[in-house]
């Protein structure tokens, strides 16, 4: 360029010092990202309770729900493989909810017993132990679908 100019020594350029790298900010970014994605890991079993602890609520839930009389409740806690078992029957998924209780009546409630581990077609899942009000016991099968569902029970003595 040619020309006057503001000053007398001419344009200067704007940068004129030797760049310098930044690698540090970049990398301290991606370590905070990692550490609140693994913080985020390790905190979810303690939000959401173990799988134990969630079959256990479940099952209280609908126990509760069917002691109530409220077999929608019960019947949108059945596993999908349930509700598609009470379609082929012809039956809706609160008529077999109902079923879940001791002579087949809503109304009948039950007490959590205990948890065992437990598998259904290969997928992990929990045995849980009821004691209905009328002395009757009968475990039911737990599957993580969705949240935990009620798939399947046993009756006994």
């Amino acid at each position: 360029m040619t020309g006057p100019y503001l000053y007398d020594e001419g344009p200067e350029a704007l940068h004129t010092g030797t760049p310098r790298r930044r690698n540090g900010l970049i990398l301290a970014v991606f370590g905070a990202t990692l550490a609140v994605g693994v913080g985020m890991v390790v905190a979810l079993p303690l939000v959401k309770g173990s799988g134990d602890e969630q079959a256990r609520e479940a099952v209280g839930v609908f126990t509760a729900a069917l002691a109530a009389g409220d077999t929608e409740t019960a019947g949108d806690l059945l596993c999908e493989a349930e509700r598609d078992r009470a379609d082929a029957e012809g039956r809706t998924a609160e008529e077999l909810a109902v079923a879940y209780a001791p002579a087949g009546g809503a109304g009948s409630g039950g007490e959590v017993t205990g948890v065992e581990p437990g598998e259904l077609d290969g997928k992990d899942a929990r045995q849980v132990g009821v004691r209905w009000d009328d002395g009757s016991e009968s475990t039911l099968l737990v599957v993580l679908e969705d949240g935990p569902r009620v798939c399947g029970t046993t009756s006994g003595d």
